[in-house]
């Protein structure tokens, strides 16, 4: 025990040389000079008197002490004052006084010897110099080492190496992905018990590629593959590879890879891959820049010479269609896990993680937030839940309600509140705008119902009308989607009806509408073309793989416009009809908005259920 504590005491005392602690002691020794030399000058504060001044004192027995330093004598009087006289090299003091009629004996003379300080100053003195041009060499070799070793730094990955104990994310913090975690564990447990798989002749996938929208939770599970894992766990961004000069992306691949299977068995997270992996030139004169050798060093190290069961490899990316055909195919990245939106069993299970630790009302129904939430990735709705508590805390209130998660929601979706300046007359026009939207909406059979009715402004519009999808849909039938095209027509349908006048408020509704009705036309085939695809399809040619247009006549691009035109017209005039049968209630429902600025589901109904 005690020579334990005697090698921690030795560590703790250990003194690392550098320039910084050279640079120290050499302030150190100027400041330790300077006061030496203040000691040896005090002398020049007393005032200075002759030697006869001095006797003439000593006779008068003025005199308590007297010291001698080389030629310099320091009296001190009887009132505790002190004076110097100067005296002659060579000439002695006591001599002197016994030439005066003075006894010495009777005096307190005290001898001080000051060679041995004057050597140390003067010594201190020569070595400051030499010791600021060690430093300086010192400091210049330092910066010297530092720019070779960057220099040869360039090809080394700069990885992250995580472990079990250093990453907290697990599996059981992630929901709404539940088949993508499957697959991940499979991988998790082949790490952990190699032998089961290998008795039944299984190899290991050399990697997972992990594709869906941002927010889906893609770093979210590789964080926790590296939670699961009890193994080495490397993280890495796509970007980081490449560099300035020619190469050092490929040395890094080399670098990466090879520090991976030396502490194998071992997971490697390349995220945002389509930064390197994008598909190489299809031209018949290829490219062969930085990024495709990269790339072209991936490709060996993942599927080479050599048999490599030890690392496997995990990929993110939102962009899957970008990435080149010989990545993805088997023994490279084996398996493709795609990730999407959740669905609403999932969207429960996120806001039950991300509502851990916050006070939340009792009265909160989270079946009604999760079915509000459509469409919301994972990320949206741990921002909508940190923007409820945020809204609770200015609104000073102990819990999180369904009205701060309705409107952290609406937040999320659509950006704050804006108090715009508004006329009356504008206000009168974005009202019937909004209602129109409602009313088209709700009396249409097999529509979602109205959720929300907004004229505050937020985001670039000036109005809202929330209406979220009551389940999630799978597949769209060409009716509903004319109805939503109706929908979307019901704002200028309104502002033509009540002020005989149209507004450059629309422009965002047809924008939609007419997005759908293009993709109705060229992409699903619904229209009196005929079932056929007139959009961009991905191709594959002996040159590799790309976008390539298909070729479509003049005359045949003019009649997707006309059909277009005719879907677009189609859902104006269907709106129209029913904001005219329905004239009342849109009335009612623009004042309301007039009055309170903002209607919820219950109220819209309560007011068209009374007309």
């Amino acid at each position: 025990m005690d020579a334990q504590k005697n090698k921690k005491r030795q560590k703790s005392f250990s003194f690392k040389l550098d320039i910084k602690h050279i640079f120290y002691a050499i302030f150190g020794i100027l400041l330790l000079v300077s006061v030496l030399l203040s000691t040896q000058e005090f002398g020049k504060i007393a005032p200075e008197k002759s030697v006869s001044t001095l006797i003439s004192d000593i006779k008068q027995k003025k005199i308590k002490k007297i010291e001698i330093v080389e030629n310099k004598i320091l009296a001190y009087y009887q009132d505790d004052s002190l004076a110097t006289v100067n005296k002659e090299q060579g000439e002695s003091f006591i001599r002197t006084l016994q030439e005066s009629d003075v006894d010495p004996t009777k005096l307190d003379i005290s001898v001080k010897n000051n060679d041995t300080m004057s050597m140390v100053i003067g010594g201190l003195l020569q070595l400051i110099p030499t010791l600021i041009i060690i430093a300086a060499f010192i400091f210049i070799f330092r910066q010297a080492r530092g720019a070779q070793e960057s220099v040869f730094s360039f090809g080394q990955a700069k990885s992250k190496r995580y472990n079990k104990e250093m990453s907290k994310t697990t599996f059981k913090d992630i929901a709404g992905v539940e088949e993508a975690k499957k697959e991940l564990e499979e991988i998790v447990d082949f790490l952990k018990n190699p032998q089961r798989y290998a008795k039944l002749g299984a190899r290991s996938p050399k990697g997972v590629l992990l594709v869906g929208p941002a927010g889906t939770g893609k770093t979210l599970l590789a964080k926790a593959v590296a939670g699961e894992a009890n193994v080495p766990f490397f993280s890495i961004a796509g970007s980081e590879f490449m560099e300035m000069l020619v190469g050092i992306g490929a040395a890094r691949v080399r670098d990466l890879f090879a520090v991976a299977k030396k502490n194998g068995p071992s997971i490697i997270f390349i995220d945002e891959i389509d930064a390197i992996g994008r598909a190489r030139s299809s031209g018949v004169m290829p490219g062969h820049d930085e990024r495709e050798q990269t790339l072209n060093q991936i490709l060996v190290e993942m599927d080479g010479f050599e048999r490599n069961d030890r690392v496997i490899v995990i990929a993110a990316t939102n962009r899957g269609d970008l990435l080149d055909s010989a990545l993805l195919r088997p023994g490279r990245f084996d398996r493709r896990v795609l990730l999407d939106y959740p669905d609403v069993e999932g969207r429960k299970a996120i806001l039950a993680i991300h509502a851990k630790g916050k006070p939340i009302d009792d009265a909160v129904n989270w079946e009604k937030v999760a079915k509000r939430t459509v469409g919301f990735s994972g990320a949206d709705i741990e921002n909508m839940l940190n923007e409820a508590a945020i809204h609770t805390a200015r609104q000073k209130k102990e819990k999180i309600g369904m009205d701060e998660l309705e409107e952290a929601a609406t937040k999320v979706k659509l950006g704050p509140e804006k108090k715009r300046l508004q006329s009356d007359h504008d206000r009168e026009i974005t009202a019937y705008h909004e209602a129109g939207h409602a009313i088209v909406t709700h009396f249409q059979p097999d529509m979602d119902p109205v959720h929300r009715i907004s004229i505050v402004s937020r985001g670039m519009s000036l109005g809202f009308t929330l209406i979220p999808p009551s389940a999630d849909r799978l597949h769209m039938t060409k009716s509903h989607l004319i109805k939503t095209i109706a929908s979307m027509m019901g704002g200028r349908a309104a502002e033509e009806l009540i002020f005989n006048e149209i507004t450059t408020g629309a422009a965002n509704d047809f924008d939609q509408s007419t997005s759908i009705a293009r993709s109705m036309v060229v992409d699903f085939g619904m229209s009196d073309l005929g079932p056929i695809n007139f959009g961009a399809t991905t191709d594959v040619t002996q040159w590799g793989h790309g976008w390539h247009d298909n070729q479509i006549s003049e005359s045949m691009m003019a009649k997707i416009d006309e059909e277009m035109a005719k879907i677009l017209h189609e859902g104006y005039t269907t709106a129209m009809k029913v904001l005219k049968k329905h004239k009342k209630e849109l009335a009612a429902v623009a004042t309301a908005l007039l009055e309170k600025e903002s209607l919820d589901e219950d109220d819209f109904r309560a007011l068209i259920e009374k007309k």
